[in-house]
C-alpha cells in the first residue's frame, strides 16, 4: 500500500492538471505514491477554494512583527550593499529585541530579495575575456544552453516559419536545451500562457535539474530574461538547488547559440516528405528531427562562443556576422 507523505505545492498541481486531462483518482495516486484519499482531498480542496496550496498550519510564534518586516525590507531597499549582520544590529537599535541572521534573511526572501554580486554588463572583461579565448570549450562543457520557439506556418509557401522568443498564442511552442556533446528532450508546451510556475513544473524540474546533475558540479544555467525566466519562484527554485544561472543583465545581445538550431530544426522539417499540414504533424516532424539532430551541429554552434564573444567585445556590442 502506498505510503502516505506530503506533496509539495508543485505535484499538488500536477495531479489537479491530471485529473482535468481525464484521469481517475486512482491512477493519479499510483503515479503519485499516495493514498486515493490524499487525492480525494485535493480535488476537494481545488472545487471549493480555487486552490491546493497547503493550508496554514499553527506553528512557534514568527520573531517579527509585519511593521518589523518591512523595516527590515525597507533597509535593505535603501541600502543596496548591506549585510545581514548589520540588518541585524538595526533591528537591536530599533526594537531592543534581538532576532537571528537566519530570520533576517527568511524576511528578505520573502520581499524578494536576495544576496547577488553587483554586476553591471556580461562579465566578459579581462580576465572572463582571456578565459573565452584561450578555453572556449570550457564553457561549452559547463554550459546548458535554454531557449524556446514558435513554430507555425507560412500561409502562402507552406513551410515552417519560427518565431523565436515569442510566447503569444498559434502555432506550436517548443522548449530545448543544448550543450557540448549533449541536448535536451524537446518540450512541446500544450495550449495556455507559459508562466513561471509552469516554467519551473514542465522544464526546471523534470528536464534542467537531471540534466545538471548529469553534467556535475560545473553545470551554469543560461536562459534570456523572458519574464517566465525571471519569476520569482523560478529564482527560489533555482537558489534551493543549488542551480547556478549565468548573469545576463537587461538590454544585454542574444548570443545563446540554441537560436541557430531552430532555423536548422524548422528547414529540416520543412523539407520532410511529406511536408507537414497539420499542427498535429508538425508537432511529430519536430520530435522526429530534434531526436534524430546530430550532435556535432549543436556542438560547432558551441565551439564558436568564443570567436562570438571576441567579436562582440572588439565591436563594442555592434552587429556581429552570427
Amino acid at each position: 500500500m502506498s505510503q502516505r507523505r506530503r506533496l509539495p505545492n508543485s505535484l499538488r498541481w500536477r495531479a489537479v492538471g491530471w485529473m482535468e486531462m481525464g484521469l481517475s483518482q486512482a491512477d493519479v495516486a499510483r503515479r503519485l505514491n499516495v493514498s486515493r484519499s490524499v487525492v480525494q482531498r485535493l480535488w476537494d480542496q481545488y472545487q471549493s477554494e480555487d486552490s491546493v496550496s497547503r493550508r496554514p498550519v499553527p506553528g512557534r510564534p514568527r520573531a517579527t512583527t509585519p511593521a518589523e518586516d518591512r523595516f527590515l525590507a525597507l533597509s535593505a531597499r535603501r541600502r543596496r550593499t548591506t549585510t545581514v549582520p548589520q540588518l541585524v544590529a538595526d533591528h537591536f537599535q530599533a526594537s531592543g529585541r534581538r532576532i537571528s541572521a537566519t530570520t533576517v534573511r527568511n524576511r528578505l526572501h520573502n520581499a524578494g530579495l536576495y544576496a547577488r554580486r553587483p554586476v553591471v554588463c556580461v562579465p566578459l572583461v579581462r580576465s572572463p575575456q582571456r578565459r573565452t579565448a584561450k578555453e572556449p570549450l570550457m564553457l561549452g562543457k559547463r554550459t546548458c544552453f535554454l531557449d524556446a520557439a514558435t513554430m507555425g506556418f507560412c500561409a502562402v509557401h507552406r513551410r515552417v516559419q519560427i518565431y523565436n522568443g515569442d510566447y503569444r498564442g498559434g502555432g506550436i511552442l517548443v522548449w530545448a536545451g543544448i550543450s557540448l556533446g549533449g541536448h535536451t528532450d524537446l518540450h512541446v508546451f500544450h495550449g495556455g500562457t507559459v508562466t513561471g510556475l509552469r516554467y519551473r513544473d514542465e522544464i526546471l524540474d523534470p528536464y534542467v535539474r537531471p540534466y545538471a546533475a548529469a553534467i556535475g558540479n560545473d553545470f551554469i544555467l543560461m536562459d534570456d530574461n523572458a519574464r517566465p525566466h525571471r519569476a520569482g519562484i523560478v529564482e527560489e527554485y533555482l537558489e534551493d538547488h543549488g542551480l547556478e544561472r549565468m548573469e545576463w543583465p537587461a538590454r544585454s545581445h542574444d548570443l545563446n547559440p540554441i537560436e541557430h538550431l531552430w532555423d536548422y530544426l524548422g528547414r529540416e522539417v520543412a523539407a520532410l516528405n511529406p511536408p507537414p499540414r497539420s499542427l498535429h504533424e508538425l508537432k511529430q516532424g519536430l520530435l522526429c528531427v530534434w531526436s534524430s539532430l546530430p550532435i556535432p551541429v549543436s556542438d560547432n554552434l558551441i565551439n564558436s562562443m568564443g570567436n562570438r564573444c571576441r567579436q562582440c567585445i572588439q565591436v563594442r556590442g555592434g552587429h556581429i556576422p552570427y
